[in-house]
């Protein structure tokens, strides 16, 4: 069907040029026959609502609304926006429609209305089936349908959950049928996800059309995550609960979003390994020992959540978990076992279960759904065989399905169709049947025009003090095909934010923060998880390592570019740096029959050498990423750009000023890293993490600098590349008019506690860390890191330069190397047992 929109029509709307642009818009946009379009009407016009959106369009013309385009894509890559393919170690991009979907004020009431009742209506039925089970014994649900779900946790049977609620983060799919309506094609209670990109696709659309964003008068979606935030504090025992966010870790295929949703709510984010359960309590591992855990908001699917109960092979969750869930001690979103109510089996009870426990009708209905586990049902769907979607009762897929998630009866070959009739009648119950939904479609930009694709959409709900609250808005899933049917969408869709539209203006609720004036003030910093501690220590240390690397590296090329080189004793540095290189995995030793500039090159940027500078930097970012709700945009950019900056083929192979030059832009980077932790984050437990990391790798690297270039025979030309490599050439020349002499290079380089490159100074500012770091045992003895912290401080404030030798700064390399694993065995011990309390810190 094209677009009627004639000519005198446009005039009448909107006369002139403006008109004649918004014509050739959508002049070539054609629905698909016979399927509702979102922006089309049935009378052939452009939907009243979408009018606002069309004209700005309009208005950019192709080239403007290419450049808003763009810059959403490089908003995406700035914000880090990803996901991971199952199966997938690399993260792709976030793929974010370039148009909203666009839903007025009164459709959304209805909407929300219907998602309300059903989350009620799904929290009703877990209360019952894990506790009086009145449904079951009544015949109004069958047990086969309850027990044969491999969601069923029969631990949780009789368990009051704290707060009285089974479901307090639920989501709903629905679609567009071909009449119009709105209707439910499933529903996620175990762990849903969606809600943070759907906050990330509005930050990125609503900076690219700003102005547009506030005239349509949009819904925010803050306000949303504020109750949810309160309703999760208010389930909590006590007044200052601490809540964590539990994830998979960073292979979860969503693990971005849980990290954004982390840092955006406030929350804890946890794996299994960083919990751990004592006297049937939760409780997280920190730096300053075990911290109570009082509500989980877990994204770790419920068979996983406890290996001395449920999964024994699980590495995600926590032994005792569901002994804490027992007891009362900790408060769950969503409660394991919730996961029931997401499988079709139920699907086909819903609406009688509507009338009988609320007394109402389902105000969104379902997608029309079979249950085989009934004789009636299953002759039903073999009638109809050729005109039903086959599906898993309880999974995303079945046996004889083929690993798709649902089959179409008529496009079946015979031998496909044998095999599924075979297994529905074998075993019916782990099928349903369900009606062929039609999805309505919506534009979307292909590049060069709008064209229409078919979409379906997930909202979300939270369970407050206050009853369910609807996220105004959701994360809308737009097909990659022309095929409106639901079954058919699958991998290479894109997403969209959705633009629920108002008369008057939004609420203004952009920020999370609290407008209480009697709020309290808190300075308190809060407990880092050892985990974590673990991951920004090393990312702190990859930093610095790859920033030693590349001094080295730039060392090389200076000496390589110098006349002075070709003399014997010129060539002594140029021989160090390689052996150094060599030495630190960051290029193989039979390179040294290539030239130097390849060396170079090798250990800056050949990421299959581990210790090239490109492959530490890669670490660095992959530490970074486990605790990246715990640093800022920018932080996480200027890492993104580390590895951009040494991304160079190795066979290219330039000469040694280009060398010189990429090695600086990424030295340049890792200085502004450097200011931005310095100067950005707060003067909590991670920041003094990051800088001891940074300060016992500067250390450990300044020792074999100077074993390697001050000892074994030293020259002129080996000291000046010491200074170089400590950055201290121009605090030398100040203090010393002669050249290069041995005793004052060994003093500014280990020495100095003036000079931020000495090893003086890394070990003054080490045990300055570790003095304000919390304690296990409250009894003014000083734990064993800072012991040694304090004994290599000493030593080096009453050394005298004359006395240091390649011997002197092996041992203190040594002991540098040993504060570093006493720093990791006191506090990064998040696998090992809990201590009792009483022997290692309080319960808090």
């Amino acid at each position: 069907m094209a677009v009627e929109l004639d000519a005198d029509a446009a005039v009448d709307a909107r006369p002139g040029e403006e008109a004649q642009r918004l014509a050739a818009w959508i002049a070539d946009y054609r629905p698909l026959p016979g399927v509702p379009d979102e922006l089309i009407g049935p009378d052939g016009r452009p939907r009243a609502h979408w009018s606002t959106l069309l004209d700005t369009l309009a208005g950019l013309g192709q080239s403007g609304v290419r450049n808003r385009f763009a810059a959403a894509e490089r908003r995406i890559k700035d914000m880090g926006v990803t996901y991971r393919v199952h199966g997938e170690t690399r993260e792709r991009p976030w793929p974010l429609g370039r148009l909203p979907l666009l839903l007025t004020e009164s459709e959304w009431r209805d909407i929300a209305s219907g998602i309300a009742q059903r989350a009620e209506l799904l929290d009703r039925i877990l209360q019952d089936v894990y506790g009086e089970a009145r449904l079951v014994a009544e015949g109004a649900l069958p047990a086969a349908a309850v027990a044969g779900s491999p969601e069923f946790i029969r631990q949780m049977r009789g368990v009051k959950p704290v707060g009285g609620r089974w479901l307090r983060f639920y989501a709903v799919d629905i679609g567009r049928g071909p009449d119009g309506k709105w209707w439910v094609l499933g529903d996620r209670a175990q762990a849903p996800s969606g809600a943070g990109y759907a906050i990330e696709n509005r930050l990125i659309l609503s900076r690219a059309f700003p102005s547009l964003f506030r005239d349509m008068k949009v819904q925010r979606l803050a306000g949303f995550f504020r109750d949810f935030r309160a309703g999760l504090a208010a389930a909590a025992s006590r007044s200052d609960p601490r809540i964590c966010l539990m994830t998979p870790g960073p292979w979860s295929e969503t693990y971005a979003e849980q990290v954004y949703l982390a840092r955006y709510l406030g929350f804890l984010l946890v794996e299994g390994e960083d919990l751990a359960t004592s006297e049937g309590k939760l409780h997280v591992r920190t730096v300053a020992g075990l911290k109570r855990a009082d509500v989980v908001w877990r994204r770790v699917d419920a068979d996983w959540l406890d290996p001395l109960e449920a999964n024994a092979a699980s590495k995600l969750g926590v032994p005792g978990f569901f002994d804490a869930i027992r007891n009362g001690s900790v408060a769950m979103a969503n409660m394991p076992g919730a996961g029931l109510v997401e499988s079709r089996a139920l699907m086909s009870f819903l609406p009688t279960l509507a009338q009988r426990l609320l007394g109402e009708n389902l105000r969104l209905p379902n997608v029309a759904t079979w249950w085989c586990g009934q004789a009636a049902e299953r002759d039903e769907i073999m009638r109809a065989f050729d005109s039903r979607a086959i599906a898993g009762a309880y999974g995303e897929t079945a046996e004889g399905l083929g690993g798709a998630r649902a089959a179409i009866g008529a496009e079946l070959d015979p031998f496909q169709r044998a095999r599924l009739i075979r297994a529905i009648e074998t075993r019916g119950m782990d099928y349903v049947g369900q009606e062929i939904v039609q999805l309505s479609t919506t534009p979307v930009w292909d590049g060069e025009a709008l064209t229409p694709r078919p979409f379906s959409l997930r909202i979300f709900a939270a369970a407050t003090p206050e009853g369910w609250k609807i996220m105004p808005g959701g994360f809308c899933r737009v097909s990659d095909q022309r095929d409106a049917r639901a079954v058919s969408m699958g991998s290479g869709a894109q997403s969209a934010d959705v633009w629920v539209t108002g008369d008057e203006e939004a609420e203004n609720a952009t920020t999370l923060l609290p407008l209480k004036p009697d709020a309290p003030v808190v300075r308190v910093p809060g407990n880092l998880p050892s985990r974590a501690a673990d991951n920004l220590f090393w990312m702190g240390r990859y930093l610095e390592r790859a920033e030693a690397t590349l001094r080295i590296v730039r060392c090389l090329c200076n000496r390589l570019t110098e006349t002075q080189s070709i003399a014997t004793q010129g060539r002594q540095p140029i021989e160090r740096c390689e052996r150094l290189l060599f030495a630190w995995g960051a290029a193989a030793p039979f390179a040294a029959a290539h030239p130097g500039a390849f060396i170079a090159l090798t250990a800056a940027s050949d990421a299959d050498f581990y210790g090239s500078a490109r492959a530490i930097a890669g670490q660095a970012k992959r530490a970074a990423s486990i605790v990246r709700e715990r640093l800022s945009p920018d932080m996480w950019q200027l890492l993104v750009r580390l590895e951009m900056r040494l991304d160079h083929l190795v066979a290219d192979a330039p000469p040694e000023p280009e060398i010189v030059e990429m090695t600086e832009r990424a030295l340049h980077t890792l200085a502004a890293l450097s200011g931005l932790m310095d100067e950005n984050f707060n003067r909590v437990s991670g920041w003094a993490f990051i800088d001891l990391g940074k300060r016992v790798e500067r250390a450990i690297n300044t020792c074999r600098f100077a074993r390697q270039f001050a000892d074994d025979d030293p020259t002129i030309e080996t000291l000046d590349a010491l200074l170089e490599l400590v950055d201290s050439q121009i605090s030398y020349r100040s203090r010393y008019l002669a050249g290069a002499a041995l005793a004052p290079t060994l003093d500014i380089a280990m020495l100095d506690p003036f000079n931020p490159r000495s090893v003086a100074f890394q070990t003054r500012r080490i045990d300055e860390h570790l003095s304000m770091l919390p304690a296990l045992v409250d009894d003014g003895m000083m734990e064993p890191p800072r012991r040694l912290a304090v004994s290599i401080r000493a030593e080096l404030e009453a050394e005298d330069a004359r006395r240091v030798d390649g011997a002197r700064i092996l041992f203190v390399e040594q002991r540098l190397m040993a504060l570093a694993n006493a720093i990791s065995e006191r506090y990064f011990s998040h696998a090992s047992d809990p201590a009792p309390a009483d022997k290692r810190s309080k319960l808090a």
